[in-house]
């Protein structure tokens, strides 16, 4: 088994605005491509949304934006304070449903939100909180075969705890012509990022508890060292 990762995004040693990337000006950031998508939503019924592509992004990465209107009959804009989910890309929990995490039913709660009231689901391509997909199951193989959490199994891999940054959020936001957001969220990390990037958050919305039995040790730790704001019932959090 290795132990030691690669790192296919930044071997960083934080989240934030230290990042190694050397960002690009902002106003070099541009919309590639908007198209209409049919969207399938939690009860089984289509939705119609927006997905949006972007050039000049500073990670270079392809990170797209889904607009949803909701009941009205136009997208969010500027004149109000969308309601925002953050969402990086999990493919075992947003496709195949894995319970390791919660990922998928986050994801599920923003899109039956957004269906409904409106709103903008940014979809980043950070799977495995930065480290990439195979390393993230490397990672999982660690926390097995060596009862590690989380945060342990990346460091055992000599990766950081959470290798993801949101600076290509906010670029994508403001190309969207968005200054101003409700942000649906349990990770302050995000608040704390995008306001260093110039967002003003209105309004930070908690994101439903999905608890269950096989991923109760993976919320604990999120909320214990992750510092995600996470009421577990029952539980010391």
């Amino acid at each position: 088994m290795r132990l030691s990762g690669g790192d296919p995004v930044a071997q960083a040693g934080d989240t934030g605005c230290d990042h190694p990337l050397i960002p690009g000006p902002d106003d070099k950031i541009a919309i590639r491509t908007r198209v209409e998508v049919p969207v399938r939503t939690g009860d089984g019924s289509w939705q119609t949304a927006e997905m949006a592509s972007f050039s000049g992004l500073v990670d270079n990465h392809e990170h797209i934006a889904v607009l949803f209107s909701g009941a009205s009959a136009s997208l969010p804009s500027t004149s109000s304070a969308p309601l925002v989910r953050i969402h990086s890309e999990c493919l075992t929990g947003d496709v195949f449903g894995s319970a390791r995490c919660d990922c998928g039913p986050q994801l599920g709660e923003a899109v039956e939100r957004f269906s409904t009231s409106g709103g903008v689901l940014l979809y980043l391509r950070q799977e495995g909180r930065g480290i990439g997909l195979y390393n993230k199951l490397d990672a999982y193989q660690v926390q097995d075969e060596a009862g590690l959490d989380t945060f342990a199994a990346n460091r055992a891999l000599s990766f950081s705890d959470d290798l993801r940054n949101y600076h290509s959020a906010a670029q994508m936001l403001r190309a969207l012509g968005i200054h101003r957001i409700r942000l649906l969220t349990n990770n302050p990390d995000k608040v704390r990022q995008l306001e260093m990037r110039g967002i003003e958050i209105e309004e930070v919305v908690a994101t439903r508890v999905f608890r269950t039995e096989r991923n109760a040790q993976y919320l604990r730790v999120k909320a214990e060292l992750g510092g995600h704001t996470i009421e577990l019932i029952g539980e010391t959090a």
